[in-house]
């Protein structure tokens, strides 16, 4: 069950990454803060990772190949597609692509790991799904009409594709790493392949970006709850409940992005919001729990 409370809380993080990255997208560049978040976190877990990097860097010397890969798709390539895609496309855009990462994940683990699913698990799963339509829809079909698609939904549906392929492939994760060896090494690693990019590109190591309050908070939000804490929850979770299970939490986000719009902008809480809960947590309970039972 705990691990359910890790998956739980990871979506949550995650929902404030989207609410936040939307909310300085006019102060900081998208590669500018990818780098720099990753940066310091990376600094954080500077001092573990030297406590155990004789036993890491044997591990890497084995499963280099499929510990660069984890590095390149979930710390350099996903959030810094997502950050480009939040430049401009709208917050309802981002959140209805980012409902198809369960599906996706599920069709590249039948792809991949040859995994089979139920009947009831697929029920729960469309049920999650119409459930997060219909908070996007705001319980209205006729919305769906008024939706508008930017080049940034192509970001957000490539940083997707990013996240369920990470995701389904974590089953392959080196284990004689633990959850932190194995989020210190990749986030190294990660780090080193944003730093060529960003210099690269131009950049320069400068942090007046953060001078603004509304960006600073921002960011420390950014660097603890959806880095450190969210990746070392979803990759400890993921090994324990499989790919297919997790992936159903992030049906979840929406209704965290609700609640979050009503504390810190002042939106109300609507009656949709109530069924599009209420579809959601019944699809997650027969795609997961009802199976346990």
């Amino acid at each position: 069950m705990k691990y359910y409370v890790f998956l739980t809380l990871t979506v949550l993080f995650w929902s404030g990454n989207f609410v936040f990255g939307r909310l300085i997208s006019t102060d900081v560049e998208p590669l500018q803060l990818a780098f720099f978040r990753w940066f310091f976190v990376a600094l954080i877990l500077l001092p573990y990772l030297i406590y155990r990097f004789k036993h890491i860097m044997n591990v890497l010397k084995k499963e280099y190949f499929i510990i660069i890969l984890f590095s390149i798709l979930g710390i350099s390539a996903f959030n810094t597609l997502l950050y480009y895609g939040l430049q401009t496309t709208t917050a309802t855009n981002a959140l209805l692509i980012n409902s198809s990462i369960p599906i996706m994940i599920i069709v590249l683990s039948a792809v991949i790991l040859k995994t089979r699913i139920t009947k009831l698990q697929s029920v729960g799963i469309i049920l999650s799904t119409l459930g997060v339509f219909f908070l996007i829809l705001k319980g209205e079909l006729k919305n769906f009409i008024t939706l508008e698609f930017t080049s940034g939904d192509l970001w957000i549906l490539l940083a997707c594709v990013t996240w369920a392929l990470y995701t389904v492939i974590l089953k392959y994760k080196p284990k004689e790493l633990n959850a932190f060896d194995f989020l210190s090494i990749t986030t190294f690693i990660g780090i080193v392949v944003l730093a060529f990019v960003f210099f690269s590109f131009g950049y320069s190591f400068e942090l007046s970006f953060l001078e603004k309050d509304e960006v600073l908070y921002s960011f420390i939000y950014m660097v603890i709850f959806p880095s450190l804490l969210s990746f070392y929850f979803w990759n400890m979770s993921i090994v324990e409940v499989g790919a297919n299970k997790a992936g159903q939490f992030t049906h979840l986000m929406p209704i965290f992005g609700a609640i979050l719009a009503y504390i810190f902008l002042g939106e109300r809480l609507e009656l949709y919001h109530l069924v599009g809960i209420l579809f959601i947590a019944v699809g997650i309970y027969l795609s997961i729990f009802l199976k346990k039972a």
